[in-house]
């Protein structure tokens, strides 16, 4: 009897953890069995996959993984970010005995899941003209700003990752200017990051709010450092009108950027927004400032007309694009 290959992939972050095997039956991968993981539970994520295989009390090794990680990937090895943790793909697959192992950034991830999502992951905020096989863009503001981008080569689509988020953050207008110098006055190098996260919108509330301390007689909000959901719930159920007005132009700036990385890349594929923030606002991007910023590029704004834009909902996004290459990789071997 030829037992069946099996496959086991993950997306892996400081809080949590969700790990899955898989099996392939007629070339199709076939989920066998998964398990969320408290992160900080374990000294190290050897011991968690450890766990993890034991739970799934398979008799055979798997012939592939693949781990998507927040945070950068060098030489393949990482840290996780607020974690102890040292992963390398040659560390896990001599331990473990799998053949091929990687690590891939979560926005790489989410770059190669595009392929696998359907119409009901995503929620379209212009149609678009979408070329096959064009270059494609995938970002998105949560604890930080992710950046990778979809390049078609041999057949599919490759992900690139970056770190785009850290790239200047370029105002466009006098109230973005003032903030720009608000923030450069507290860090220096102001990043795009300092805007478009759960921090960024931090800063931008305080920022409106200390500018309307003078002629406002609303009583001052204390925030903690990384307060995005706090100000979201402001702005959605009491209505405050500094958290309005701060994801307002929040969605203002992140659709300049947007729109600056779709012409960056020519991305007539498509712009995806992923992270945890847009689905939360996704009333906030539909109303229409973020596609205005998006499409305010002089000469070029008839081209941005043209570029399809569309928002994920799908939260296991990184997990599905671990799943595809892992898929990849075992395809590779063949």
């Amino acid at each position: 009897m030829t037992l069946n290959k099996q496959l086991i992939y993950g997306d892996i972050g400081g809080t949590k953890t969700i790990l899955q095997l898989a099996e392939i039956r007629d070339g199709e991968i076939h989920q066998q069995f998964t398990h969320r993981y408290d992160s900080a539970a374990f000294v190290t994520f050897s011991d968690m996959l450890r766990d993890f295989l034991n739970r799934t009390e398979t008799t055979n090794h798997p012939v592939a993984a693949c781990f998507a990680i927040a945070g950068p990937i060098v030489a393949q090895q990482t840290k996780v970010t607020n974690l102890p943790w040292q992963i390398s793909s040659t560390g896990i697959s001599a331990e473990f005995s799998i053949p091929v192992v990687k690590l891939i950034n979560d926005f790489e991830a989410a770059a190669l899941a595009i392929e696998s999502l359907s119409p009901n992951d995503l929620i379209t905020l212009q149609t678009g003209q979408s070329h096959a096989q064009a270059m494609r863009v995938v970002l998105g503001a949560g604890t930080g700003m992710g950046v990778a981008w979809l390049t078609w080569l041999e057949g599919r689509y490759f992900a690139l990752p970056t770190e785009a988020g850290h790239m200047d953050f370029a105002p466009v207008n006098e109230l973005q200017i003032h903030l720009l110098k608000a923030l450069h006055d507290k860090f220096g190098h102001v990043s795009v990051e300092r805007l478009l996260s759960g921090s960024g919108l931090t800063n931008i509330f305080n920022f409106l709010q200390m500018n309307a301390a003078i002629a406002s007689d609303l009583a001052p909000v204390i925030l903690e450092e990384d307060s995005g959901a706090t100000i979201t719930a402001l702005a959605q159920t009491r209505k405050h009108p500094i958290a309005i007005k701060s994801l307002d132009l929040f969605a203002e700036i992140y659709g300049v950027y947007a729109g600056n990385l779709a012409l960056a890349g020519l991305c007539r594929g498509g712009v995806y927004i992923a992270g945890g923030i847009a689905p939360r606002i996704i009333n906030i991007l539909s109303s229409g400032g973020f596609m205005r910023a998006f499409r305010d590029k002089g000469r070029f704004s008839a081209l941005m007309n043209e570029i399809p834009v569309h928002v994920i909902t799908n939260t296991e996004i990184s997990l599905l694009g671990a799943k595809q290459e892992a898929h990849n990789l075992l395809n590779s071997q063949d």
